[in-house]
């Protein structure tokens, strides 16, 4: 049995893309948290193809990525997955626009609960923090947080102006002890 610190660095390897702290294990998810694949029409083949798609972003091959993720989107289009990885591609591609849509398309399929609603809150929290809308970006982690995101929570922290006066502070007073060590 692997530690759950195994767990977060094989994750890591094997799903670069995701933010760090954030993990695709699904035995480890609570029920509430799975997304409930069976009551989904085609979302077996739509997940097929998600992971078609999520190869051709990883080559760099961003417009192939999105393509499949349409078709899986058109094959399964009340599942909330395709639209994250849409979402996703279109954002490394910089289209803001269509990630942001797509994103509140998965949040919208999912009823805001489950796995893919986790991810589409951090992703647009992530935007909305990159152009500057705390307050925005806040909302989406505080909801992501309730779903069990590890990701989601440390940005509240950065998040909160106490919190980074207190890691600074503590970053000064431990580099100062390190400057008193090393003499």
């Amino acid at each position: 049995m692997s530690s759950e610190h195994d767990r977060a660095v094989l994750n890591c390897i094997f799903n670069p893309v995701l933010p760090v702290g954030e993990f695709v294990y699904d035995e480890e998810l609570s029920p509430d948290l799975q997304d409930d694949e069976d009551k989904i029409t085609n979302a077996a083949a739509a997940k097929s193809l998600e992971v078609e798609g999520v190869k051709a972003a990883e080559a760099g091959d961003l417009d192939k990525a999105i393509g499949i993720f349409t078709r899986a989107i058109n094959i399964a289009p009340k599942w909330a997955s395709g639209y994250n990885n849409r979402a996703q591609a279109y954002r490394l591609q910089g289209d803001t626009a269509a990630a942001v849509a797509d994103l509140n398309e998965a949040i919208s399929l999912s009823g805001g609960r489950g796995r893919s609603a986790r991810q589409a809150f951090c992703q647009r929290g992530i935007m909305h923090k990159k152009e500057g809308h705390d307050d925005l970006a806040r909302v989406d982690f505080e909801a992501a947080a309730k779903l069990g995101s590890h990701f989601a929570k440390m940005q509240l922290v950065e998040l909160n102006p106490y919190a980074a006066l207190c890691n600074q502070m503590l970053h000064d007073v431990m580099g100062r002890l390190q400057q008193t060590v090393q003499k």
